[in-house]
């Protein structure tokens, strides 16, 4: 079973107050309902047909008809449509839907709100396995109106989701890991939070460790590429006759370099304090080579 339906799968086991209930469904059925006179729900998920049928049951006590059939274009997966055709106008009216947007009574409060997004996403959502691939949640809608209505309940909770306009459709998505995060766990899909929050840490830990390793690395390739610059300037004077020209102190950090070619100048300031008793710092030593490098390039320009 793939992640979007083992988190429809949880969602569909929880139990609420019949208001958030109904919320719940208003929001199931409005994904559906096209006012042809009764009330049609398709889905991949047995768990979420299931959950449906008794919704209709518990809270308007009708028995819709469930049947069986294979998905489109030999999919081997299988459809379930629960139908509900008796009392569909009392139904609709008591779920608060209508040609617009649904009735304010059906999210008037947070509680109302996470029902709606709850049934929302078991009937039209899915979201990525953090462990496959990049994160990502959508809800798949029919009209612009309706898409800014979910994001505007979404972004109640500070979700940050975004409408994107995708061929005849409108998808309201998130792409933010943990806003995900915070959306399973504001439909009450505390087991899949759990999983993804896990995956999630792995995920971050990693990729930061990588930088760290990547940073280190650069900084090795700083020091050598460095190092290596100031040994050739130091060779270049050396058979040119031109290294007795230094000073005494440009001298002694020259031949430590040479001594010491892979060490940082860090390193090589405290090798030269210790051995020499002279205390110099990082900056002194940047310094004088800063010198030698200056001196080896005139000798250069006047050989040529």
């Amino acid at each position: 079973m793939s992640f979007t339906g083992e988190v429809k799968d949880e969602v569909s086991k929880l139990e609420f107050m019949e208001a958030e209930n109904i919320s719940e469904l208003s929001a199931i059925v409005n994904s559906f309902y096209d006012f042809s006179g009764q009330i049609k729900i398709i889905t991949e998920n047995n768990s979420v047909a299931r959950r449906v049928y008794s919704l209709f049951k518990e809270i308007y006590h009708v028995y819709p008809s469930v049947s069986v059939r294979k998905g489109y274009n030999y999919s081997r997966k299988l459809l379930y449509i629960v139908e509900v055709k008796n009392n569909v106008d009392r139904i609709l009216k008591s779920l608060g839907i209508t040609k617009s947007l649904p009735e304010n009574f059906i999210w008037s409060d947070e509680d109302l709100v996470r029902a709606y997004l709850r049934g929302l996403f078991l009937v039209c959502a899915s979201v990525n396995d953090p462990k496959k691939s990049r994160y990502h949640l959508e809800f798949n809608l029919n009209d612009l109106k309706y898409a800014k209505f979910v994001q505007k309940l979404l972004n109640g909770f500070n979700l940050n989701s975004k409408v994107l306009h995708r061929d005849n459709r409108f998808m309201v998505y998130i792409k933010e890991a943990e806003k995900i995060s915070d959306l399973l766990r504001v439909i009450g899909a505390v087991k899949a939070v759990l999983y993804y929050e896990d995956i999630r840490i792995y995920r971050d830990h990693k990729n930061m460790t990588n930088r760290l390793n990547n940073c280190e690395q650069a900084n090795v390739d700083r020091i050598i590429e460095t190092a290596n610059s100031q040994v050739k300037d130091i060779v270049f004077l050396e058979k040119n006759d031109a290294f007795d020209l230094l000073s005494d102190k440009e001298k002694e950090v020259a031949i430590y370099r040479k001594k010491y070619p892979d060490a940082s100048l860090l390193e090589l300031s405290q090798i030269i304090s210790l051995e020499t008793g002279n205390k110099i710092t990082k900056s002194g030593l940047y310094h004088r080579f800063n010198k030698i490098k200056k001196f080896a390039v005139r000798i250069k320009n006047k050989m040529k």
